[in-house]
């Protein structure tokens, strides 16, 4: 699956992800690090790639239809969440077979204890 990490989330997620046999583009290498969504989301769809970002806009599925994505995965963390905690919240979902298969055309809202899909699991 191929990746594109947000500028709001630390690069340590980035090895993680190549380490699970990812592709991954982190936006702040491409350019992007002060870019609009509207950028950010054109890059994801144009390389179709699964968004991760901690921009909770991405979760408004009028503005970004989920459908529209290789999948938009939206961290919903407390303010003072450190690099490491970001990174092994990540880690925890990303091995989950399930989550990974079930993000395309959907938004995940990932929470420390729990992840919600847009439109909801069957």
């Amino acid at each position: 699956m191929r990746f594109l990490v947000d500028a709001n989330l630390p690069r340590s997620i980035v090895p993680l992800l190549l380490k699970c046999g990812h592709d991954v583009e982190f936006a702040r290498d491409t350019g992007l690090a002060a870019a609009s969504d509207q950028d950010v989301a054109a890059r994801a769809k144009l390389t179709d790639a699964v968004l991760l970002t901690r921009d909770l806009d991405f979760a408004n599925i009028r503005e970004f239809p989920p459908e529209d994505y290789a999948g938009l995965v939206v961290l919903r963390l407390p303010d003072d969440a450190t690099a490491i905690m970001i990174t092994g919240i990540v880690e925890r979902f990303i091995n989950v077979p399930a989550f990974v298969g079930a993000v395309r055309g959907r938004v995940a809202i990932v929470e420390v204890d729990r992840v919600r899909f847009r439109p909801p699991l069957a």
